[in-house]
């Protein structure tokens, strides 16, 4: 049976406008804000591209975004930045009422041809383990700059933090305990829905991540609100700081700390606990304690990475 959508499409046009506005905005709040912001960059690149090719970026020709996969090849984009640039593209037309590009066979053999072609596999960035993690700790000053990043790095490396939840942290968030820090992480990527999640922080004999977060606060009269901010070429503290500003103070710290800074970014803090976690030799199980991870089979990747060459088969005759 054939069922006519025509009077349920006339409705849902008929309404106010108002209530459309407001249910593409709850549409879009499904969406992490950093994939939103990503999203809006691949649309403007997109629009930016077809304007270039004389063909209208929306409603866009099927033609048209398996085209723009090939360009995007041809420039040496990655796998995942082509796909998440294609979902831009199809999400932009969901909003305005339009077909997307999920179904489009066109569409989907051309992903899967670049996924052929240029292969999947993401680029890895050096993991800051504990002993790396030192020496980008005792690269840092002891002026106002100094104190932040030697908190930001520590206190990143201890709780296995992302960037976007590490520069998102409050005063408010980190209570004091016997031993350590309990914190709560409000919003991360894997609790988009804001139910909040608990970890312990240690502050050790070695890295002392608390010791600096205390440091850095009296330092800069941080007594509530964002922990990590900006510092202005007069010495004053301003506003929180972005996830690119802490992937940068990464980059800074290794490079001082003599490492290559190219093969670090804002992930190698999380990447790092998790690595110097498996090298001790704890288990998936205990090291997602800290780290959230709700897929054991994607810490268990970094697990074996980091005892490729321990109780290796060929130790007995290589």
């Amino acid at each position: 049976m054939t069922v006519d959508l025509a009077p349920v499409t006339a409705r849902l046009e008929a309404l106010p406008v108002s209530i459309r506005s407001a249910a593409d905005a709850l549409a879009m709040a499904a969406l992490s804000p950093a994939t939103l912001r990503a999203y809006r960059s691949d649309w403007s690149a997109f629009s930016a591209w077809c304007a270039a090719q004389g063909v209208q970026p929306i409603p866009a020709q099927v033609d048209a975004v398996a085209g723009y996969v090939a360009a995007r090849m041809a420039e040496g984009k990655k796998a995942a930045t082509i796909s998440r640039a294609v979902a831009a593209i199809s999400c932009a037309h969901e909003v305005a009422g339009l077909d997307g590009f999920g179904q489009s066979r066109r569409v989907r053999d051309a992903l899967k041809g670049m996924r052929r072609t240029i292969g999947t596999a993401p680029t890895k960035k050096a993991p800051a383990t504990a002993d790396r993690l030192g020496l980008m700790l005792s690269a840092c000053g002891n002026d106002l700059a100094g104190l932040r990043n030697r908190a930001l790095l520590a206190l990143g490396f201890a709780g296995a933090l992302r960037r976007s939840e590490l520069v998102a942290l409050t005063v408010e968030d980190i209570q004091s305990v016997e031993g350590g820090a309990v914190v709560t992480i409000r919003r991360s990527k894997t609790d988009q829905d804001g139910e909040g999640q608990t970890i312990g922080i240690l502050n050790g004999s070695r890295l002392r991540p608390l010791d600096a977060l205390h440091a850095w606060c009296e330092a800069a009269g941080i007594t509530s609100g964002p922990i990590f901010r900006s510092i202005n070429r007069g010495g004053a503290v301003g506003a929180s700081l972005s996830d690119r500003a802490a992937a940068d103070i990464v980059k800074a710290a290794a490079e001082r700390a003599g490492l290559d800074a190219s093969a670090f970014a804002g992930h190698s803090l999380r990447s790092g606990f998790i690595t110097s976690g498996a090298e001790a030799g704890h288990d998936a199980i205990r090291i997602a304690e800290v780290s959230r991870h709700k897929n054991l089979e994607v810490l268990r990747g970094y697990v074996q990475r980091a005892n490729l060459l321990k109780d290796h088969a060929g130790a007995s005759f290589m």
